[in-house]
């Protein structure tokens, strides 16, 4: 069940979900505004030919109150406030409309999980033929939140808990492939 402003409101006061710091006009008819942090990457290409899933990727930092996303251009950021959420409640963090209507693409791989704790790395795609100026502390995202049919037993505890500032892709750690490797051969260029 999608949890309104009151039950929203509730667990915050109650602590059962934090949020640190909690902006101002943050709580919502049915979420939780979140604000862009100042900490981003983005693709070091000067020294990528390629990305692969068994490997890490190399990025370049930036830490700035302003950055402009180019035309057609991704870039990993980061909210403002770290998130806390138990093992009974699930989040899904979307694009805010008048953001989205600006043709900025947030968040394409949205599930937060039970028992998430860390700031949120956000994964921003401009669509648009123009460059797009964003702003650290400009709210950016929303994050709904749903009961869980129960308690899980296995809250999360993956490689991105408790992640603070822009965090890479971890995909290199992923259990398949360090079994991959193990048995390792040739690729396959198409």
């Amino acid at each position: 069940m999608l949890l309104s402003y009151e039950t929203l409101e509730a667990h915050l006061k109650s602590q059962k979900i934090t949020i640190n710091p909690l902006g101002p006009n943050a709580l919502q008819p049915a979420s939780i505004d979140l604000r862009l942090g100042s900490h981003f990457l983005s693709l070091d290409d000067s020294c990528t030919e390629y990305l692969s899933l068994d490997k890490g990727v190399e990025y370049k930092e930036y830490n700035q109150k302003e950055i402009i996303l180019p035309a057609k251009s991704f870039l990993l950021a980061t909210t403002l406030e770290s998130v806390k959420i138990p093992s009974d409640i699930t989040a899904f963090v979307e694009g805010r409309s008048s953001i989205g209507r600006m043709g900025l693409f947030i968040q394409n791989a949205g599930l937060v999980d039970a028992g998430f704790n860390g700031q949120i790395t956000l994964e921003l795609f401009n669509s648009n033929s123009v460059p797009i100026k964003l702003q650290a502390g400009r709210r950016i995202c929303q994050l709904v939140f749903f009961n869980m049919d129960k308690e899980t037993k296995f809250p999360y505890n993956g490689k991105y808990q408790n992640q603070s500032l822009t965090t890479g892709s971890k995909i290199f750690q992923d259990t398949e492939v360090v079994e991959k490797s193990k048995t390792k051969g040739a690729g396959t260029v198409f």
